[in-house]
This record gives structure tokens, sequence and C-alpha cells, in this order.
């Protein structure tokens, strides 16, 4: 499994794709694994973004908790999968955003691109600095979430 990390800021261009950053590259398990999945994530404004081996594992996860003769949880499925979409790395080692996703996420100019373990999210560098905690409100997490460990 991939552990990604870092964060790097980028610049995308008017097409929608940026370079994906080396470090990752390197941290994937085989370097022709060349294909992601791309996802507007659930709770942010950004794109989360899924090796193939990932994504399989969490939809996985997600079907064998949810029935989707049941009409709720077909909705909720229907809702999850609405906004992802199978992306593959050029031969300059790009990564194409899909449009829509691009301009509902903001993603133009200057991003973001942090490494989440498994995952990789991709922000506009303008939203994700109005969304970060203080330094404060950090420490007070950190203290609540891994006080105990």
């Amino acid at each position: 499994m991939c552990i990604f990390t870092g964060d790097f800021q980028i610049k995308i261009d008017q097409k929608g794709r940026f370079v994906f950053p080396s470090a990752f590259l390197e941290q994937l398990e085989d370097n022709t694994l060349r294909t992601f999945v791309v996802k507007r994530d659930l709770y942010e404004k950004c794109l989360t973004v899924y090796t193939q081996s990932g994504w399989r594992e969490k939809v996985e996860a997600i079907k064998a908790r949810l029935n989707p003769f049941n009409r709720q949880h077909n909705s909720f499925l229907r809702e999850f999968f609405k906004d992802t979409a199978e992306v593959e790395l050029d031969s300059n080692n790009r990564l194409l955003v899909p449009k829509r996703l691009a301009e509902e996420l903001s993603l133009e100019k200057d991003i973001c691109v942090i490494g989440l373990g498994d995952k990789i999210e991709v922000w506009s560098a303008e939203v994700f600095e109005a969304s970060r905690p203080s330094k404060d409100d950090f420490a007070a997490m950190a203290q609540e979430f891994l006080g105990n460990i």
C-alpha cells in the first residue's frame, strides 16, 4: 500500500493539468501504475486522489456495509459515486483534473497537493489556507485526539 506524505505548492495549467509530485511517484507500488481515481471530498472543498488499489479497498468496504436494494443506501451510493472520475498520468507525469470538478473546487493557478497516507488531497491554495486551523487550535486537537496514546 502507498503511504503518501508531504505537501507541495504547484501550479495548475489552463487545461486543468498539474505535475504529479515526484515524491508521490516514488511511493507507487509499481511505476507502471499511472491510473488514479479522483473524487470530490465528502467534507472539504478539495479533490481526493486514490490509487486504483486504494479505491478498490474503499469501494469494497462501502459495498460490505450498504444494500443497493435499500432506497436510502442506493441514494447515498449514487451521490457518493457521482463526483468521481478515473484519470491517468500523461507522458509528462501530469494529472488532468476533470473540468467540472476543477471549476467546482476553484482549482486554478496555485494549488496545494497534500499526502494523507493512503490518499492525496488537491486544494485551491487560497481555500486551503482559509480552512487551516490556527496553531493553537491544532495543538488542542492534537491533545484531544492523541493525548492518550
